[in-house]
């Protein structure tokens, strides 16, 4: 259908072919999106992406720390000098050091909680605020999250904390934004697995506990969550914003 025609959109966030990221990326494209990818600082994390990547031929893949307001001023600097717009954005990242997921809440380090709470929650705002200027028509700003934001999550710790401040910071960020036009939404996705899930204490129990008690008594697929990416980052969800939306087959609404 061609839906995203002639919409430039940045992604950040694709770490491999099992990536949330990814699953949208290549729904958007699908639909005629032109897109632009960042990634990790490295050449490990730079071959892996392009490879990915190459059949959708971007312009641009740039390496990106989401820490250094000198990488982020690089990035969004090529897409104006390249496009002069940006119409969506995709923010699918996220960090905690290992430890402090494997160590009990009450142990985090004042260190860990810093790095976790500046790569996870603190960049969709610095995104956020680096695109607003190239978005001058309007646009559309989604992030990932996890029930785990809401509900306690044994084996989540750190990164549960990270998720409530990210998803707090999409209504702040709507709130801000909304008289540019421009729409900010999550998707709190059920456990799929991915490279940063495989960090996770007790993600297998997460998992199964998911299947069993959601209603639809499965797992959510990648394929529904690039569905509910396009949705957001595209027209037809053009009233909606501020808004965590669940892709979890229901999982959230259950209480026992």
């Amino acid at each position: 259908m061609d839906t995203m025609r002639d919409k430039v959109g940045l992604i950040m966030g694709v770490a491999n072919d099992r990536s949330i990221a990814w699953a949208i990326a290549e729904r958007l494209h699908a639909e005629g999106a032109e897109l632009i990818y960042t990634h990790l600082p490295g050449p490990s994390s730079e071959r892996r992406v392009k490879r990915l990547v190459e059949s959708h031929a971007p312009k641009l893949v740039m390496p990106c720390d989401v820490q250094s307001d000198e990488d982020l001023a690089e990035v969004f600097t090529a897409i104006d000098d390249a496009y002069g717009r940006l119409d969506f954005m995709l923010h699918a990242i996220a960090f905690a050091p290992p430890s402090e997921l494997r160590n009990p809440y009450l142990e985090t380090t004042r260190e860990g909680w810093h790095l976790a709470m500046d790569i996870s929650a603190y960049s969709l705002v610095a995104v956020s605020r680096a695109a607003k200027p190239l978005m001058e028509a309007g646009g559309s700003i989604v992030t990932i999250s996890y029930f785990g934001g809401e509900k306690v999550m044994p084996g989540y710790n750190l990164m549960g904390v990270c998720k409530a401040a990210l998803e707090h910071s999409v209504r702040y960020l709507a709130w801000d934004l909304g008289p540019s036009k421009i729409r900010v939404n999550a998707i709190s996705a059920g456990p799929v697995r991915t490279l940063s899930s495989a960090g996770i204490s007790g993600f297998d129990e997460m998992q199964r506990h998911a299947a069993e008690k959601s209603p639809l008594r499965r797992n959510v697929e990648f394929e529904e969550l690039a569905g509910a990416g396009l949705f957001l980052l595209g027209p037809d969800s053009s009233g909606i914003t501020g808004e965590i939306v669940h892709v979890d087959c229901g999982y959230n609404i259950v209480g026992l």
